[in-house]
Formats: structure tokens, sequence, C-alpha cells
């Protein structure tokens, strides 16, 4: 009898490390995964090679625990530690309503925003300027967006990004889907080096995670 347990027990640690390896991996950019993102995330002009990327798939729960499979693609250099960060995250049942490609929103970020979906990489230049975003490298990730907006004061109006955010502008509030620096995806996410938004002084983007630049300028030494 008790070898049984012991064989039924192992059985069961099999399966689930089966089904973990299943639900949660990363791959490189497939045929198929490059033509959902040609011309949208990954457009004409992207340096970037597809061997600098990697496609993730995940589990992640909404509010309800309700439970989702999840599509992202990011840098390779972080794709392994945001694995590790949504694997933990989705253990914790710590809810992300959306994980989609931001190319189901045709690499509309407002779009993908205002939908609350969370993503890493869409190439792009930073507004106004010729320096790439680091989303444009998929070296960084925004998470729960709607929930955590980007937020600029100007002439003592707030510019907010998603636009439909209004509601969450306020940080002393208590609502789902908040990140703060007690939060479990804001430790995560900076034990693994990357800053957050929240904390900048000129801005506040509180649903973003980047890598800083001395790191990027190791990775791409014309990054400015």
């Amino acid at each position: 009898m008790k070898n049984t347990i012991i064989i039924l027990a192992v059985l069961l640690l099999c399966t689930q490390a089966f089904a973990d390896t299943q639900d949660f991996y990363t791959s490189k950019i497939t045929d198929d995964i490059f033509a959902r993102i040609k011309g949208k995330s990954f457009k004409d002009n992207c340096p970037l090679s597809l061997g600098d990327l990697r496609y993730l798939h995940v589990l992640h729960k909404d509010l309800d625990g309700n439970i989702h499979e999840g599509e992202m693609i990011c840098n390779a250099y972080i794709a392994d530690d945001v694995l590790e960060i949504l694997r933990k995250l989705f253990e914790a049942d710590y809810p992300i309503e959306r994980i989609r490609l931001v190319d189901e929103y045709d690499a509309d970020d407002e779009m993908s925003m205002r939908d609350n979906n969370s993503s890493s990489f869409n190439f792009r230049f930073i507004s106004h300027t010729t320096k790439i975003s680091k989303h444009g490298l998929g070296l960084a990730v925004d998470i729960n967006t709607r929930y955590n907006p980007f937020v600029k004061v100007v002439d003592g109006k707030n510019i907010l990004e998603p636009a439909n955010a209004a509601d969450y502008v306020d940080r002393s509030r208590n609502f789902p889907y908040k990140i703060d620096t007690n939060d479990l995806c804001y430790k995560l996410f900076t034990e693994k080096g990357f800053e957050w938004g929240g904390n900048w002084k000129s801005v506040k983007d509180y649903q973003h995670f980047e890598l800083p630049d001395d790191v990027v300028k190791k990775l791409y030494p014309d990054y400015r």
C-alpha cells in the first residue's frame, strides 16, 4: 500500500511537471508566429532580427480566478525571467486580465491598453524622437494597463494613456489590478533588475517595467 502511494505521488508530480512545460514555455519566432506579427508589431523598419525575440506561452487568472491562455513576445534576453515571473504570479493567484499579442489590436498601443492587455514587444520610437522605445526592443513589459496608466501633467492637466484610465490616476485609492510597491508583480520584476515606471519623477507609468539604460546599452551599443 505504501509503495502504491509513493508511485501515485511520483506520477502526480511528473504529470504536473509535464503540464507546466505545456502551459509555460518559450520558443523562437516560428514562421507561423512571424506571419501574425509581420507588418504589425514587427514593422518593416525594425532593426531587430527574429533571433532577438522569443514567444512566451503562459497561463494567467483574471479577477474571478478564471484561467486563460496567454501569449507574449519579448526580447530573448528577458524571456526566461519574464516566464518565471508570470508563472509565479499565476501560482499566487495574482490577477492579470489579458495577455495577448499586441498584434491582435493591429499593434495599436492605445487600443491594447484600453482593453487592459498586458504585453511587451511592439516596435516603435519614443514619441517625437528617433530613439527606439524599450518596447521596440522587447525589453519592457506592461501589466494590467488600464488600471495602471501612463500619466503626464501638462499645464496642470493629466495626459493619460490609455485615455479611459481616469478613474485609476489616484493611487491612494484601492481598486482591482492596481500595482504599487507592496505588490507582488512589482516585487518580482524589480528582483529581476527591472525598473518600475511608477517610481519615475517627471512622469508616471504604473503599468511599465523595463531594463535599465546601462543594461540595454550593453546589449545594443548603438542604443541612445
